[in-house]
């Protein structure tokens, strides 16, 4: 059978396809016979210790008489924790994902001064090289704005005349580069897929040096540049959310892996954005959105929590949405009873969803989450608590921000980029010597046959 095109799967590749699962399962047996970590977690599902950090910390359980004992989750960015950051810039009435940022990059927090001077610092860079834009972004549009992002970064490669160099100087100003263009690549790429394949009119609109990071990500997505002040914080309070969760995600540790090569910045950064974009990973609360469309149409009745638990029951038994068995947006790989992300998240939902006059889906979000957490416990077998993580709020956010489904992954990495970058400098700084974990293997050898000798199944 010929191919016909680009994207034609054969008979070949089917038959062929049935080969590689054939001889490629192995054993899960054998997992447990010589102690392999799956995952990089333990049995207990905590991850395997790989390395060392000071940019985050996560704390799921505490020692208690020589126990470890399950607690309410916390998070520190440097040492500080994430509450104590919120509540001091919220209280300050500025944003704060900058100010985020900065902490993270260069491990302490800035003075005013210190602030004014990397804010201009982003402004100046917050500029794409000449027709990038037309040349690079709107050529090619895609509906996964991921993949048009890392596009994006790789071709950013070509424009920089150190782009191979390491040392912590240059290192420092590509992140900063990236960090101060992320919103302008994610949004234009949007734009781009909006008017050559959705066929929509196209505007755009240019960042204002003036502005946050979250107020010019709405100035840059919105054909008008308006939006409302509880709009423009929500966005920032994600973004700080969403900048560092410890070196052990996948993402940030595929910066780790990555970076140890020795290999560019901008390599780097894609491996990680690719890494990202996976629906077990970055993509999580488009599976939450489309988990709950699925719950508004087949419940009827959005304050009744038998029907709710009813429904997610059927869930649960791989009888309703996408039969998986999954409730998205509950439970996390290391928080137990709470995800501090998403109790910060969920008290400025509620205000939002006032000014949007969506209370009744917030309330739905609620008592999902309260019931989820029931019925999760009794019926399954798990080893810790189980709780909304922030991908349970944050698409509900962005929905409410109008901000469409293409851009929800891209403004997790918008903000991540921080984190991303904080890990790599500290991998250039602390170590020298290549990531290269182990494989066992469990292949029982065998005699090269001569094709002549050989014969098909």
């Amino acid at each position: 059978m010929s191919v016909k095109n680009y994207s034609d799967i054969t008979k070949e590749i089917y038959a062929l396809s049935e080969k590689c699962i054939q001889n490629g399962e192995i054993d899960k047996e054998l997992y447990s016979i010589h102690n392999v970590n799956r995952g990089l977690r333990d049995i207990n599902g905590k991850g395997v210790v790989t390395g060392l950090t000071e940019i985050s910390t996560i704390n799921s359980s505490k020692i208690i008489n020589g126990k470890s004992v399950p607690c309410e989750g916390e998070l520190y960015y440097r040492g500080i924790d994430i509450n104590s950051i919120v509540e001091g810039f919220l209280n300050d009435n500025r944003y704060g994902f900058e100010e985020t940022v900065y902490l993270l990059l260069f491990g302490e927090l800035p003075d005013s001064d210190e602030l004014d001077g990397f804010n201009r610092l982003l402004t100046e860079y917050r500029t794409l090289p000449r027709n990038f834009v037309r040349d690079v972004v709107m050529k090619a549009p895609n509906k996964d704005i991921m993949n048009s992002l890392a596009r994006s970064v790789l071709t950013l490669y070509s424009y920089d005349k150190n782009a191979n160099d390491i040392s912590i100087p240059n290192v420092l100003r590509q992140c900063v580069q990236l960090i101060a263009n992320f919103p302008l690549l994610s949004v234009y790429a949007y734009h781009a897929y909006n008017h050559y394949v959705k066929k929509q009119a196209l505007y755009i609109n240019h960042p204002d040096p003036k502005k946050s990071t979250a107020e010019n990500i709405l100035t840059l997505l919105r054909n008008d540049g308006k939006y409302t002040e509880l709009e423009a914080k929500l966005l920032d309070l994600s973004l700080v959310l969403h900048a560092e969760h410890g070196g052990g995600n996948n993402s940030t540790f595929t910066t780790h892996v990555v970076t140890s090569s020795g290999t560019d910045t901008y390599s780097s950064v894609a491996a990680s954005l690719c890494s990202l974009k996976g629906p077990k990973h970055g993509g999580a609360n488009i599976k939450v959105c489309h988990m709950f469309k699925d719950i508004k149409k087949n419940v009827s009745n959005w304050s009744d929590r038998e029907e709710i638990s009813a429904y997610l029951e059927k869930i649960l038994d791989k009888e309703a949405f996408d039969k998986t068995g999954l409730i998205y947006g509950m439970g996390h790989a290391v928080y137990s009873i709470s995800d501090p992300r998403a109790e910060i998240f969920k008290k400025y939902v509620s205000m939002l969803s006032k000014e949007k006059g969506r209370e009744n889906e917030f309330n739905l979000y609620t008592i999902v989450a309260e019931e989820s957490t029931k019925i999760i416990s009794e019926r399954r077998k798990i080893y810790k608590g189980v709780s909304p993580n922030i991908d349970f709020y944050s698409g509900f956010v962005y929905s409410m921000l109008k901000l469409p489904e293409e851009l929800f992954t891209p403004l997790f990495a918008t903000a991540r980029i921080a984190g991303w970058s904080a890990h790599r400098i500290e991998e250039l700084i602390n170590t020298n010597k290549i990531i290269r974990p182990a494989y066992k293997a469990v292949s029982p050898h065998r005699e090269y046959v001569a094709v002549s000798e050989r014969k098909n199944k």
